[in-house]
Formats: structure tokens, sequence, C-alpha cells
């Protein structure tokens, strides 16, 4: 059974950084694009950034280039998303999701597979 699990969400202040972690079971990072969407009430899911799978290839959305950096450690499964000069509007929840053999897709239906999310909320 695959799962993905987020985890490090939490409540900062603006111009703060944190570390959001996708650990996967179930499959083999390694062969899947990963990617973050975040989502906050009242609005669709948003492309924050995507990794390929085969060269590290990285996309970001316009909003997080220079702020936002996604990598992998595929030895542990795991995926990361580094934020910095956090600001209130990247307040919601994050979530992670994957797909085989994919590079970075800005479109949420690409996707196969998705964690339950963290919620991340930036405050004045």
């Amino acid at each position: 059974q695959v799962q993905l699990a987020e985890s490090g969400g939490r409540s900062v202040q603006t111009g703060e950084s944190l570390r959001l972690v996708c650990a996967a079971s179930g499959l083999t990072f390694s062969t899947h694009g990963v990617a973050w969407f975040r989502q906050s009430p009242g609005k669709g899911r948003e492309f924050v950034a995507g990794i390929a799978w085969t060269d590290s290839r990285t996309e970001y959305g316009d909003s997080e280039k220079g702020r936002f950096t996604i990598s992998r450690d595929n030895p542990k499964n795991t995926v990361y998303l580094q934020m910095s000069a956090l600001k209130i509007e990247d307040t919601a929840v994050y979530y992670c999701t994957c797909r085989e053999f994919g590079g970075p897709r800005y479109d949420a239906s690409e996707y196969t597979y998705w964690g339950q999310g963290t919620q991340v909320t930036v405050s004045s």
C-alpha cells in the first residue's frame, strides 16, 4: 500500500523558514517525479515545486522562485521542501504528490499518489 506522509507544518511568523518533509512507503521515490502543491480555503490546489525522477530537474511556481527549494534523498525515500522568507499568503495545507517516471507537472490531475497534507500558517 502506497503512503505519502507529510510533516513539518506549523505556525510561524512572516520572514521565518520552515522545512517540510515527505516520506514515502510502498513505492520507490527514485522512479517518481515528486511535487508539492498547496491549497488554501476557497482555492484549488496550486503547484508549489516539483522535482524530476531522473535528473532531479526542479520547477517552481512563480511566487516560490528564489524562496523555496525542493530536494530529494532517494536512499531515505524522502523529499523535502525548504521554505524561507515566508509570507502570510503562503498559509495553506501543503500536499506531497508523485507520478511514476515523471517530471514536474503543474496540473494536479497528472499525479497519482497524494499525502494527507500538513498545515502551514504564517502570521505577522
